[in-house]
């Protein structure tokens, strides 16, 4: 007579892989940093790059797999901290807010906080379920990846003129610019969810042309490729924001009740 089968114990496979893909994700950050003090700008930039990319694969890998753990949602936050708030708040840093006295570091400081802070206000609401903005198919603020992407946009655009344009190294300009990038992160504007976007079927050939071209002028212009992607971002949040207004305004006129008809 044969007995119970044995408890499987472990860990999955399908459950390491995509918090692997974390830790990838959070070691590329850092090494934007050591980048950095090396001034070597490029590399640093592109390490932040790939960590964003990183980012973006683990959950869908998560996913794919079923690996979804509690444990991988706090890594995946823990990597986005560093990731994305302390490591692009050192690299601006070191490239030109050290040279604002007693201040700059105040600045970056007040990023990589804000930035903490966003994620914190994220996994705090993981399980609420009236979450409006999420229902809508929009984020609440700008997410910690697209903050670090903006908050280096003057180092694409300086990166881009050769090093030439020294006004976009003002430590002034850039402690503002970091101001408004720690804002746009905790503040409760709705912004556009790429993953909820749906394109229609007679479209999709033409996004996969726009993607690969994209995707070929990253290799052959990055820099100029970077600026204008953030720009590009940067105005599509009022237009998110007037389209979250009318889906507010489209649910408060479904929920009053309406007047009985007269008989």
């Amino acid at each position: 007579m044969i007995g119970p089968a044995r408890e499987r114990r472990g860990i999955p496979l399908r459950a390491v892989v995509p918090n692997a893909v974390t830790a990838l994700a959070l070691c590329s950050g850092l090494s934007g940093v050591r980048f950095a003090i090396a001034e070597d700008w490029e590399k640093a930039i592109a390490a932040i790059l790939i960590a964003a990319v990183l980012d973006g694969m683990d959950g869908r890998i998560a996913r794919m797999l079923k690996g979804q753990s509690r444990f991988g949602a706090e890594l995946d936050s823990l990597s986005d901290v560093i990731a994305f708030g302390v490591s692009p708040a050192i690299i601006v840093h070191l490239w030109a807010l050290q040279y604002l006295p007693r201040f700059g570091w105040l600045f970056a400081l007040a990023y990589a906080v804000c930035a903490a802070l966003r994620l914190a206000r994220f996994n705090a609401n993981i399980d609420v379920e009236e979450q409006p903005h999420k229902s809508a198919g929009f984020l609440t603020g700008v997410p910690a990846p697209a903050g670090a992407a903006l908050l280096l946009l003057p180092t694409y655009l300086w990166i881009a003129s050769g090093r030439e344009w020294d006004w976009l190294h003002d430590r002034y300009g850039i402690a503002a610019w970091a101001a408004i990038c720690a804002f746009l992160m905790i503040s409760s504007v709705a912004t556009f969810s790429w993953g909820s976007i749906r394109l229609r079927r007679n479209v999709r050939f033409t996004a996969i042309v726009v993607i690969a071209l994209v995707a070929g002028a990253l290799v052959t212009a990055p820099w100029e490729t970077l600026s204008v992607a953030s720009f590009l971002y940067l105005a599509s949040i009022p237009f998110s924001i007037a389209s979250y207004a009318r889906v507010k305004k489209q649910r408060a006129a479904a929920a009053s009740p309406r007047p009985l008809a007269e008989g």
